[in-house]
């Protein structure tokens, strides 16, 4: 073997078989630092192609990097806050509809406080969804007989609560808000999707109206 050939032999084994220019840091770097530029406008490519930021230019990449990175901070703890406030509601909720149905156990005469909303904290308690439903059905009705027996003026619930005066009827939002969860039960039917958390947080929409009137 020649000279000639030795050095080409040389050549071709120091010769990387893989550049790996989108694995270079640098590469990217600069990559980086031109898209930057390319909205700041703070910067200058040199002769060789590599490109130099000024000192506001940098300042301005560091600025938005750091936005970015609260933004993303910012966004995993709101989702965090919010997993822990759904848990947190979620066992108040059952807590409560278990404290309630104990408290509403018989009375010192032996008879029911009020045997219909005990029914509505059974179904609420149950484990199938049907009953969740039933459980707002009987509460709706026994809304409904409640403002009959007021004497609110209308043929139907709905026309009672519009006809109500929100100054005497402080929870009106909420009997108005249950009522409208009511309607879409009754009209979408098995098609209608509810939640045991939604059916509790539902009910209690209906217990602040009955405890206003000392309903229940």
């Amino acid at each position: 073997m020649d000279l000639s050939q030795s050095l080409n032999l040389n050549t071709a084994v120091q010769k990387p078989l893989f550049t790996p220019t989108y694995l270079n840091l640098e590469y990217v770097f600069n990559k980086i630092l031109n898209f930057f530029s390319s909205i700041f406008g703070y910067g200058s490519t040199d002769a060789s192609g590599r490109f130099h930021i000024s000192f506001l230019g940098f300042l301005l990449f560091l600025s938005a990097v750091f936005f970015m990175f609260m933004i993303a901070y910012c966004f995993i703890r709101i989702l965090e806050i919010r997993k822990k406030e759904k848990e947190y509601l979620e066992h108040e909720i059952e807590e409560y509809a278990h404290h309630q149905a104990q408290r509403m156990k018989k009375d010192g005469s032996g008879h029911l406080k009020n045997e219909r909303w005990e029914h509505v904290l059974q179904y609420l308690a149950s484990s199938n969804p049907s009953d969740w439903k039933l459980a707002i059905m009987e509460a709706d009705s026994m809304l409904e007989d409640l403002t009959d027996q007021m004497e609110t003026p209308g043929e139907n619930l709905g026309e009672r609560l519009k006809a109500s005066d929100p100054e005497r009827f402080k929870s009106l939002d909420d009997a108005w808000e249950a009522h409208l969860v009511r309607n879409r039960i009754a009209h979408e039917g098995s098609q209608f999707e509810l939640s045991q958390h939604e059916a509790n947080r539902v009910v209690t929409l209906y217990e602040n109206v009955f405890r206003e009137f000392g309903h229940i």
